[in-house]
C-alpha cells in the first residue's frame, strides 16, 4: 500500500517534469494525453493504496519516510508520506476526478497555442494536491497547500494576454498566501512547545498547551483553510478564477484547492477539539457562507460565476459539518460535491464550447435545442446539488443539516440556516438551468452555434461528463446514514466524528423531509419566474444593486487595504523618491561607473595576484585574531 501511495504522488510530477523537458519535441495533443496517463496512474496508486490499506485494517495506518528532508536541531522533518483512511479517500477523489477533468482538457484545449504549457500546469496542481494530502507531516502538508497556490495562480492567469484574467490569478495568489502565512504561525507555534510537526506530536502537544495558545493555533489554521476554500470573509478571489479555462474550474471546485480547507479541518481535529470556540467559529463561516453565495448567485449572469458561488455555498455545508464535529458527513459530501460540480463545469463547457467561448446566460437561452445530451447532464448534475433522492447529494447534505440539529442549542441555528440554504440552492440552480437550456434557442444561440463533427463535443469531453453524470446519480448510494454507514466507519480511525453531531434517526428523517422539500420549492419558484415567466421578480433595487456588488466585499478591501497603500506608494514616490533617488540619478551612476571602473583594474585575470590579496586577506584575519586574543 506504501508503494501505491508513492506512485499516486510522484507520476502527476513525473508528468509535468517530461512534458516540460520535452518542449515542443511532442505535439501538444500527446502533452495532453501525457498528463492524462500520468493522473490516471495516480489514480491506479490510490486504488492500490485503498485496497492495500483495507487488506490490513483501515486502523492500521502507515507512514513512510523516503529521507530526512531537513534538520535544525531536534527539528527533523521527514519527506513521507501518510496512507490511512482519510488520505487514501482524498487520493482516490483527487486522482480519479483530476483524471477525467484532465482528459476533458484535451478536447477543451484543442489547438490552443499553449496546450504544452497548460497540462504541464495541471499535473503540477494534482501532485500540489495528492502531496497536501499525502504529506506524513504538517511541513510537507504545507508545502503542498502553498504549491496548490501556485498553481491555481498559473491556471487562473493562464491566458495572460487577458488583464483580467491576470488581476484574478494575483487576487487569488494574494489571499491565499494571506492564509498561508497564518497557517505558517500556527506551526511555528507547535514547532516552539513541541520541536516536531509530526501529526502524533503535535496533537499530543496541542492537549498539554494553555487555552489561548490552542486557540491562537486553531485560529492560524481555519485562517488557512478559509482562505484555501473561499469562505467568508476570504472568499472574493474565488468568482474571479473564473478566468481560466473552464477545466481549471473544474478541477479548482471540485477535486483539488477548494476541498483542501475542509480536509485540513478533518486532519488537525484534535487540535480543533482543543479549541472548540474555534471549530464552533467554522461552523459559523461555513453557514455564513453557503447563505451569502447562495443570495449572491441569484444574481449572476456568468454561467461560470453561477457555478463558482454554489461552490462556496457547498464548501460552507462541509465546513458546518467538520466545524461540529460531523467530520466524516463533511468529507462525504466532499467526496459526492466532487462527482456533480465537476459535471456541472464540464457541461456547462460544453455548451460555452459549442458557442465559441460565450458565458453569459442570457444569450445561451435555448441551447439545450442543439445539446439535449449535455442538457440531460446538467440536469442531473442540478438536481443533485439541490439533494433530490435519489441523487448524490440528497444523501450526503442531508445527513451535516440532521447532525447540526442534534449539535446543542447553537446547531438549531446552523440547522435553519442550512435548510434555507437547501431553497436557496434549489433557486438558483433551476434559475440558471431555465434559462440556458429549455425553450426556443436565441438569436445568438443559432447564429454562433456549432458543432464538433456533428456532435455536442470531442468523445474526450463527453466521456468524462458521462462517467460523473452516472457518479452524480447513482454515486450517494455508497452511505445513507440512518441504514448503512461505511464511510463513517471507514474514517473512524483518522476522523472520529463527535457525540453531539450523531443524529437520531427522527432528526434524520426530519431534516431530509424538510431539505427535500424546500429544494424542491426553489425549483418551483425557479420554475414559475424563469421556466414559464408567470410570476414577476419583485423590484428590490437597493437588494439587487447589493447582491450584484456581491454585498461590497470588493468595495470594503479596496478601501481598507489598496486604496491607503496605493496612497502611500503615491506620497513616498512624490516626497522621496522623486527628490532624492531621481534628481540624484546622474550623480549615482557616475559613482557607481567609477567604482566599477576602479574595481575592474584589479580584476588582472592574473593568479599571483588572486593569491597575492587571498594571502594578504589570510594575514589581517590572523593579526585581528591574535589582538582579540
Amino acid at each position: 500500500m506504501i508503494g501505491g501511495a508513492w506512485l499516486c504522488l510522484l507520476s502527476p510530477l513525473a508528468g509535468t517534469l517530461l512534458i516540460t523537458a520535452a518542449g515542443t519535441r511532442i505535439s501538444r495533443r500527446a502533452a495532453g494525453w501525457l498528463s492524462t496517463a500520468s493522473v490516471f496512474l495516480a489514480f491506479a496508486g490510490a486504488v492500490w493504496s485503498f485496497f492495500g490499506l483495507r487488506s490490513h485494517g483501515s486502523e492500521h495506518g502507515s507512514v513512510s519516510t523516503a529521507w530526512t528532508w531537513l534538520q535544525a536541531g531536534s527539528f527533523k522533518p521527514g519527506l513521507s508520506v501518510l496512507v490511512d483512511p482519510l488520505s487514501t479517500m482524498m487520493m482516490l477523489i483527487v486522482a480519479g476526478v483530476g483524471g477525467l477533468i484532465v482528459l476533458y482538457s484535451i478536447g477543451y484545449m484543442d489547438g490552443d497555442d499553449e496546450e504544452r504549457r497548460y497540462f504541464a500546469y495541471m499535473s503540477l496542481f494534482v501532485f500540489s494536491m495528492l502531496l497536501l494530502v499525502e504529506g506524513g507531516n504538517l511541513l510537507l502538508l504545507l508545502a503542498g497547500w502553498g504549491l496548490v497556490g501556485l498553481s491555481s495562480y498559473l491556471l487562473i492567469g493562464f491566458w495572460h494576454e487577458r488583464p483580467t484574467a491576470v488581476a484574478a490569478a494575483k487576487k487569488a495568489f494574494v489571499m491565499n498566501a494571506f492564509g498561508d502565512a497564518t497557517m505558517a504561525l500556527a506551526f511555528f507555534v507547535l514547532i516552539a512547545h513541541s520541536g516536531s510537526l509530526d501529526f502524533a506530536t503535535s496533537f499530543a502537544t496541542a492537549g498539554h498547551l494553555s487555552q489561548t495558545t490552542v486557540d491562537l493555533v486553531a485560529l492560524g489554521l481555519l485562517g488557512g483553510a478559509a482562505a484555501k476554500s473561499a469562505q467568508i470573509p476570504l472568499h472574493t478571489w474565488l468568482p474571479d478564477a473564473m478566468e481560466g479555462p473552464t477545466p481549471v474550474s473544474a478541477l479548482i471546485h471540485a477535486a483539488t484547492m477548494v476541498t483542501a480547507g475542509v480536509y485540513l479541518i478533518a486532519r488537525t481535529h484534535p487540535i480543533f477539539e482543543q479549541a472548540r470556540t474555534i471549530e464552533l467559529i467554522a461552523a459559523g463561516l461555513g453557514a455564513l457562507t453557503l447563505l451569502v453565495a447562495g443570495l449572491v448567485a441569484l444574481v449572476q449572469t456568468d454561467i461560470k460565476r453561477v457555478i463558482a458561488y454554489s461552490t462556496m455555498s457547498q464548501i460552507g455545508y462541509m465546513f458546518l459539518g467538520a466545524g461540529i464535529g460531523a467530520y466524516a458527513n463533511g468529507m462525504y459530501h466532499l467526496m459526492t460535491h466532487a462527482f456533480f460540480k465537476a459535471l456541472l463545469f464540464m457541461a456547462a463547457g460544453l455548451a460555452i464550447h459549442a458557442l465559441a467561448g460565450e458565458q453569459d446566460i442570457r444569450k445561451m437561452s435555448g441551447i439545450g435545442s442543439y445539446l439535449p445530451w449535455t442538457r440531460w447532464a446538467f440536469l442531473a448534475g442540478s438536481l443533485a446539488l439541490v439533494g433530490v433522492p435519489p441523487f448524490a447529494g440528497f444523501f450526503s447534505k442531508d445527513s451535516i443539516i440532521a447532525a447540526a440539529l442534534h449539535a446543542h442549542w447553537y446547531g438549531v441555528i446552523f440547522w435553519v440556516v442550512a435548510l434555507v440554504g437547501t431553497f436557496l440552492t434549489g433557486l438558483y440552480t433551476f434559475r440558471l438551468y431555465f434559462i440556458v437550456f429549455p425553450g426556443e434557442p436565441s438569436a445568438f444561440v443559432r447564429e454562433h452555434h456549432h458543432a464538433h463533427e456533428g456532435r455536442e463535443g470531442p468523445r474526450t469531453m463527453l466521456l468524462p461528463v458521462g462517467i460523473l453524470a452516472v457518479l452524480s446519480v447513482v454515486g450517494g448510494w455508497l452511505q445513507f446514514s440512518p441504514l448503512w454507514h461505511p464511510v463513517t466507519s471507514w474514517l473512524e480511525p483518522a476522523a472520529r466524528t463527535l457525540g453531539v453531531a450523531e443524529p437520531t434517526s427522527w432528526q434524520e428523517g426530519l431534516s431530509s423531509a424538510l431539505a427535500v422539500a424546500l429544494g424542491l420549492a426553489g425549483i418551483g419558484v425557479a420554475y414559475l419566474v424563469y421556466g414559464r415567466g408567470r410570476v414577476a421578480v419583485p423590484r428590490l433595487p437597493a437588494v439587487q444593486r447589493a447582491l450584484e456588488h456581491k454585498l461590497y466585499f470588493d468595495e470594503a478591501y479596496d478601501a481598507l487595504f489598496y486604496k491607503p497603500a496605493a496612497a502611500m506608494a503615491t506620497w513616498w514616490r512624490r516626497e522621496f523618491e522623486e527628490p532624492v533617488v531621481l534628481a540624484a540619478g546622474p550623480d549615482l551612476g557616475e559613482t557607481a561607473f567609477d567604482a566599477g571602473r576602479g574595481l575592474r583594474r584589479v580584476q588582472t585575470g592574473l593568479l599571483r595576484t588572486y593569491v597575492l590579496f587571498l594571502g594578504a586577506g589570510m594575514a589581517v584575519v590572523a593579526v585581528v585574531f591574535l589582538v582579540v586574543r
